[in-house]
């Protein structure tokens, strides 16, 4: 063999320890092509590594579903459990009202739902509450209540001009005179529910029947029942209109059986000044 064929045996054989150490040190066989990626390339010591953990963004929680509308369809459902409301949808939350599944007529105690959203696995109803102070809203969990109820009027009282008017998907159907409360026993203004139909009074001063509502007088709470406000007849219909009740909304006979053949209960209630 020539010198010059020992020299390029000599270098293909040096080229051949230097493949088998390069497929060594990246952990690859380069005599197997095995159709994979190849890995990126072994970072020198020059170059930095985080160590930190990677962030992953929070999902964002579902909006809540609106329930009502006054212009189109509301929904109200009855307490089956005895529940706290709380400030915010969590059984951590604020405590801001304790609800029986009776009214203190005893009819079902019903409530009327603004916005459910799920929380944790466990859906909860924003409704307002019939409680002092007035327009408090609260959070009931779903199953404490029982099946949807839909209403499609809204019931709107105005104070200074002593009118009430039904509407039915945002259109009037209906409009009376009505009395209101006296100056120093207002009738509350804010934003209510009708609660329940009650008739068969012993006294004719609520006339044929009367509808309870989530209003509560703040000046009268020792009263029975804790003051609440009520929409009925009266057997002083020349003192309607003007400020002739203890917060109480009188309408005359012929008006609320009217109105009693149009409003069902859980609608709701727009006291305005």
């Amino acid at each position: 063999m020539t010198t010059k064929s020992r020299r390029k045996g000599g270098f293909v054989a040096a080229l051949a320890l230097f493949l088998v150490f390069v497929a060594f040190a990246y952990g690859r066989d380069p005599a197997v092509d095995d159709g994979g990626f190849d890995l990126p390339p072994i970072p020198s010591a020059s170059v930095e590594v985080s160590t930190q953990p990677l962030l992953v963004e929070a999902q964002a929680a579902p909006p809540p579903h609106r329930l009502s509308d006054v212009n189109g369809i509301s929904r109200y459902l009855g307490v089956e459990q005895a529940v706290a409301a709380r400030a915010t949808p969590g059984f951590g939350a604020k405590v801001v009202a304790r609800l029986s599944t009776r009214t203190p007529e005893g009819t079902t105690n019903v409530v009327l739902a603004l916005q459910r959203v799920e929380r944790g696995g466990q859906l909860w109803i924003q409704a307002r509450l019939p409680i002092l102070p007035n327009n408090t809203l609260g959070w009931i969990p779903r199953t404490a209540l029982g099946g949807y109820n839909e209403v499609s009027t809204h019931l709107v009282v105005r104070l200074s001009s002593f009118k009430a008017t039904l509407y039915r998907l945002g259109k009037p159907i209906w409009s009376a005179r009505v009395g209101v409360g006296q100056r120093r026993w207002p009738t509350p203004t804010g934003q209510f529910y009708v609660r329940n139909r009650l008739t068969k009074y012993s006294s004719a001063t609520y006339g044929p029947l009367a509808f309870g509502t989530s209003a509560r007088s703040a000046t009268l709470t020792d009263w029975p029942a804790g003051g609440f406000v009520g929409i009925h007849g009266t057997n002083q219909p020349t003192l309607i209109p003007g400020r002739i009740s203890h917060g109480c909304i009188r309408l005359a006979n012929a008006d609320i059986l009217r109105l009693d053949r149009l409003m069902p209960p859980g609608t709701p209630l727009s006291i305005v000044r």
